[in-house]
């Protein structure tokens, strides 16, 4: 029997140098980029289908999990 993943998993971060957000699938290779966060989720959109393009079965959910953190100047 085999198991398929039913969800994929992104880790976002944002680029506090530059600017901007990049995505990467835990678990997989596919890593991308975005100015925005609607841009992210374009471009994390895309990268999913040209990764699972062919025989792979293919996760039915995108999660998009956001990692934010906050620094307190004392």
């Amino acid at each position: 029997m085999t198991l398929l993943a039913t969800e994929i998993v992104f880790e976002v971060s944002e680029d506090e140098v530059d600017g901007g957000y990049s995505a990467s699938a835990v678990g997989y290779g596919i890593h991308t980029q975005g100015e925005t966060i609607e841009e992210i989720r374009e471009n994390v959109r895309e990268a999913f289908e040209c990764y699972f393009d062919g025989e792979l079965a293919r996760p039915e959910v995108i999660h998009l999990h956001f990692s934010h953190d906050e620094v307190l100047v004392l």
